[in-house]
């Protein structure tokens, strides 16, 4: 009976974090599609996150191509996208460019960028030069949490961290229920850039982009987050949710809007 008693005492934290996540409003996926659930409303924008794997002879090449052909298709009034930011991976998969572009007005506004580029000679030339120092490339297409912050340029200097999670399939409506708290304890150190998930291409999967002014400063506020009451209890729900993890140190190009 003594055991009995303590091995209930031990375990009652856990169960009563369990029985309050039974009162925390949920949406019944059933009802609507996931990216009307979870994306925000008030803007209709898309994201395409590209992922460039180069050859390593030819990276800063392939920088400086970038550098010099990506700010006019971002500064061209007649193309409905912005490029978020661009970056070279410091940490993770080596000789790897990562481009988040943003397009304002949705698949329409994509379908028209895409069709003007493709009577843009200079745009042409330039991924045919592109492709030569490639060795392998993908894409994805995302829509925005509503929850999240906007990204939104930034001053530097700062190292980006994509964080990217390949979810169990049918727990997204899960996953945006938890983070839609979570994000409250990440948010003193305005480290919150901006989050998504995948629309087309590799499917449930979410990326956090993050901030921080160096590794250092990264570690500290993380480790803070543990000291919050109710930082460890979403931690323990949503780590279940997940299949697969990555975590990519990122600098920003000298034409990145997040520097």
């Amino acid at each position: 009976l003594t055991c009995r008693g303590l091995a209930s005492s031990a375990s009652r934290p856990r169960e009563d974090s369990w029985l309050k996540s039974l009162f925390v409003r949920k949406v019944d996926p059933r009802k609507d599609a996931h990216s009307n659930l979870l994306a925000k409303r008030e803007t209709s924008s898309l994201y395409k996150l590209q992922i460039h794997n180069v050859k390593p002879e030819y990276l800063d090449a392939y920088n400086k191509l970038c550098q010099e052909v990506l700010p006019k298709i971002h500064e061209e009034k007649h193309y409905p996208c912005a490029l978020v930011g661009t970056w070279n991976t410091w940490y993770g998969e080596q000789d790897q460019a990562v481009h988040l572009w943003r397009y304002e007005g949705g698949y329409p506004a994509l379908n028209e960028v895409m069709n003007k580029l493709r009577q843009n000679k200079e745009f042409t030339d330039f991924r045919k030069e592109r492709g030569n120092m490639l060795l392998s490339r993908k894409n994805q297409l995302l829509l925005e949490f509503s929850f999240w912050n906007e990204p939104v340029p930034r001053a530097g200097p700062n190292i980006y961290e994509l964080r990217s999670y390949q979810l169990r399939p049918g727990t997204m409506i899960e996953w945006g229920n938890y983070w839609a708290r979570a994000i409250r304890f990440r948010q003193d150190n305005n480290e919150a850039v901006g989050g998504f998930f995948s629309q087309i291409g590799q499917l449930y999967m979410v990326h956090h982009l993050w901030a921080y002014k160096d590794l250092q400063t990264r570690e500290d506020i993380r480790n803070a987050a543990w000291h919050k009451p109710g930082w460890d209890e979403l931690v323990y729900y949503t780590v279940p949710l997940i299949q697969e993890m990555e975590s990519r140190i990122m600098i920003p190009l000298k034409i990145s809007p997040l520097q």
